[in-house]
């Protein structure tokens, strides 16, 4: 099968993490990468992957095209890459793409986000008139796919409704834990994500960094694909860390802080969870699905609000370990077996060699 990807964010970790669940069940993936091109640590997570073809496309992302003659080029590359490679399924990470070609094989694309949810959440009011017709391609590649997917319920309702379209089906990210041992002393408050992007809202944690008398650290990377750039004052900006790099930080950070505005599932706050971090994020409808009981919650833009919740866990050992358990208790939920399982499922409905066999291989 042929994968669609990019370098940029978390669909980058759920392609490859997919493309290995995959490569377990008998399925051999071809990952494109649309977008600025990996650096030389994801290239070599790529080749640890087995039976993964890593091809560096050089075609712009949907989020990334100039315009629209721009995103059908790209789409008609996907198309013309997926019927040279002859392979029995293409799984879009961009659904735009499904939109702007014809595709031979069966289309399933992947809504991991989008600009319609994205300005509503963030910003409110009409969409400027740059988002407008990448919001219709959207829209087209989400009529023309076989099947979508979205990683929580809560996207998979914004989406119905901010598109007017099927409900998708949910399958939620996975990843696959760190086996190292939980490390006995921990300390310290973390967050991690693209940071120039407004949706995750860093803004409020480094104002959240000043009302407290310890550092909170920020890892990832503070400007964007378009020139965007982001500042922090009161925060420590670490900049972007390797996959490893992130795993180490996390593993000894006591608290893993979000104030995410958007967030369609979050792949940084489940990594915290896997770590065993106790978790204090914002109070959006994805982060209530995937962490109610295990999460302390605030209003996204209200600092004193964060700066209060993370300052009561470190002064509670109790319950800051106590979250941290239940956090990673409820992190065994969202793994890379679950996951493919469920991908496969619904691949098995439209490519009958990806079907019934494979799923139970996926199970033993």
């Amino acid at each position: 099968m042929l994968m669609t990807t990019d370098a940029v964010g978390g669909v980058w970790t759920y392609a490859l993490d997919l493309a290995a669940g995959l490569a377990e069940a008998g399925v051999r993936v071809s990952l494109a990468v649309l977008g600025p091109p990996p650096t030389a640590d994801q290239i070599a997570e790529a080749a640890a992957t087995p039976g993964l073809d890593l091809i560096d496309t050089g075609l712009p992302l949907d989020w990334t095209a100039e315009d629209a003659r721009a995103l059908d080029q790209a789409g008609r590359g996907v198309s013309d890459l997926a019927a040279e490679l002859g392979v029995d399924l293409v799984h879009l990470n961009a659904p735009a793409l499904a939109g702007a070609a014809r595709f031979r094989q069966p289309v399933v694309s992947v809504a991991h986000s989008c600009l319609a949810t994205w300005w509503r959440a963030v910003r409110g009011g009409p969409p400027p008139e740059d988002f407008r017709w990448r919001i219709e391609a959207h829209r087209r590649g989400l009529l023309a796919s076989d099947a979508v997917i979205a990683p929580s319920g809560a996207f998979a309702d914004d989406t119905m409704r901010a598109y007017d379209t099927v409900r998708p089906f949910v399958v939620p990210n996975g990843r696959r834990p760190d086996t190292a041992p939980a490390r006995a002393s921990r300390s310290g408050v973390v967050t991690t994500g693209r940071l120039w992007d407004d949706g995750k809202n860093i803004a409020t944690l480094d104002r959240a960094a000043a009302r407290l008398p310890f550092p909170l650290k920020a890892i990832g990377p503070l400007t964007g694909p378009h020139g965007e750039r982001r500042r922090v004052d009161d925060a420590i900006a670490v900049g972007r860390l390797s996959a490893e790099a992130v795993r180490v930080e996390l593993s000894a950070a006591a608290i893993f802080a979000s104030a995410s505005l958007y967030e369609p599932f979050g792949l940084g706050v489940l990594e915290a969870a896997q770590a065993g971090c106790a978790l204090v994020l914002s109070d959006i409808p994805t982060f209530r699905e995937l962490w109610n009981g295990a999460a302390l919650f605030a209003p996204g833009r209200d600092d004193a609000a964060f700066a209060s919740a993370i300052q009561a866990l470190c002064d509670d050992d109790h319950r800051r370990e106590a979250l941290g358990l239940a956090a990673r208790a409820q992190a065994a939920r969202y793994g890379v077996e679950a996951m493919t399982a469920g991908v496969l499922d619904i691949y098995a409905r439209l490519a009958p060699g990806l079907g019934p066999s494979v799923r139970r291989e996926v199970a033993a």
